[in-house]
């Protein structure tokens, strides 16, 4: 998997039908910062709402799935976003004058293309993975789907459907790496049944539905297919010139003898970038379908979420540092015995890794005990604070002009002693964007961080922090 957060280089549009509601749709995709993730704008709406890709904002799954904020809906992303996740672009805006993505194809080969025109653009920002540490499990009690989650290195799928029908009794689908999704996974198109078609109609879904960008298979007797054919041809004004039957398989019918398992390991894949950041991981799914592979990946995020909660951020300590003592130095106004941030080995927008060696010189451990050097409570959320106060000063031109003050330390937690040989990991994420006042004498800011120190693998502390940001010439 690659290492760095990507976009695309240029703009660009596309139109098509809308597979469940039949009207025409122009889709744009658009470039956008790192950070951003994957986001959905309805620009045919007053204000232009924005739906981020999320699990969470998933309300329907019935034949696709619908995302929805604030009454605003974007139907049928799946394939779409298979693509992006196959493709691994990881911040996109798709813009619609529509309530659904268009379909083009039927599977999700189209959209590769469309993207690959567009040109993959590598951002200076690493990707931000979700990396499981034991075996996850989950069984859907609604609908006996069975999945499994391995932690890995790589991201990697298997699929099997079981269906009581011909010829989906037992298919198989595999992706061993990214890299093969397009040759593998994307071409394999979306599959119904005949007899399931008519009462899809029925229901006000597939009015933009073209049988020629499908599988249609029966199992019924000739009869009965010719009676479903002109149902459908009634219902939808459209006749379906190729039925796949038991005496119409082959090669010129499937464009692979398992096309049906590799399109619902499509469908999981697009599914599963509801996560909302890319994972890690090995994942078994046997029967998936819209709804209970999203019920899955709210189990699976809300893991993650505590897992990741306790776990130190993933940063090579040995690495040739963002920032060294004298780059620090020029930011924060503390100097010796004050100066608790020996280096800084990431920095974005919105988050920052410190490090912090703790040895018997510390002079605090002189007193702090005499024959049981413990370091300070108090000083340990000071570490933190300096490397969030860097975090936030990081957002202005001169921040050697500015100063930081606490207002607020909440939800202070201490975990284990910290004792001389320790290395701190310095982990701060800004909760909100900081917004600064300026006026002709002065200028003011607020900062909340989240701020958690491990020591190796073991959370030791953690806290919110409020802070004002003051420019010096104004106090």
């Amino acid at each position: 998997m690659q290492s760095q957060q990507h976009t695309i280089k240029r703009i660009t549009s596309f139109e098509g039908i809308g597979l469940h509601t039949g009207i025409k749709i122009k889709a744009t995709f658009l470039p956008m910062a790192i950070h951003t993730g994957i986001q959905f704008q309805r620009v045919d709406l007053p204000y232009q709402p924005v739906i981020a890709a999320l699990a969470a904002h998933v309300v329907e799954t019935e034949r696709g799935t619908v995302l929805e904020k604030e009454q605003v809906r974007v139907a049928t992303v799946e394939h779409l976003l298979a693509a992006l996740a196959g493709l691994q672009i990881d911040n996109i805006c798709i813009q619609l004058d529509g309530p659904e993505v268009p379909d083009i194809d039927g599977s999700a080969l189209a959209f590769v293309e469309l993207l690959l025109e567009a040109e993959r653009l590598p951002q200076e920002a690493p990707r931000k993975f979700f990396t499981l540490k034991e075996k996850f499990i989950y069984d859907d009690p609604d609908t006996g789907s069975h999945f499994e989650v391995y932690p890995d290195t790589d991201y990697s799928l298997y699929c099997t459907v079981a269906y009581n029908r011909w010829p989906l009794e037992n298919q198989y689908a595999t992706l061993q790496t990214l890299t093969h999704f397009k040759e593998e996974i994307a071409p394999a198109r979306t599959f119904t049944y005949l007899d399931e078609i008519a009462a899809l109609y029925r229901k006000g879904l597939l009015q933009g539905g073209d049988p020629t960008k499908a599988i249609i298979f029966s199992d019924c007797d000739s009869n009965s297919n010719q009676e479903l054919l002109e149902e459908v041809a009634r219902l939808s004004g459209k006749e379906i010139c190729h039925l796949v039957t038991p005496g119409q398989l082959g090669p010129s019918a499937l464009r692979y003898t398992n096309e049906p398992a590799r399109h619902k390991l499509l469908d999981l894949m697009g599914d599963l970038a509801l996560l909302g950041r890319p994972l890690r991981g090995k994942v078994l799914a046997h029967q998936p379908g819209h709804g209970p592979t999203i019920r899955f990946v709210t189990a699976l995020q809300k893991l993650l979420l505590r897992q990741e909660a306790k776990s130190a951020p993933i940063c090579d300590l040995q690495a040739v540092p963002f920032l060294d003592v004298k780059q620090i130095n020029k930011m924060l106004p503390h100097r010796y015995p004050f100066q608790l941030v020996d280096k800084i080995m990431q920095l974005d927008d919105t988050s920052i890794i410190g490090v912090k060696n703790v040895t018997m010189n510390e002079p605090f451990f002189q007193g702090h005990f005499p024959g049981t050097p413990v370091m300070p409570g108090v000083l340990q959320v000071e570490a933190l604070a300096q490397t969030g106060g860097i975090l936030v000063l990081n957002k202005v031109p001169d921040p050697a002009n500015y100063l930081t003050y606490f207002l607020s330390i909440d939800k202070c937690k201490f975990r284990r002693m910290v004792v001389p040989g320790d290395t701190l990991m310095l982990y701060c994420q800004l909760l909100v964007k900081i917004k600064f006042n300026i006026t002709q004498k002065q200028t003011v800011g607020i900062a909340q961080v989240h701020g958690k120190l491990f020591v190796g693998e073991n959370l030791v502390c953690e806290a919110l922090l409020l802070a004002q940001i003051v420019k010096q010439n104004a106090i």
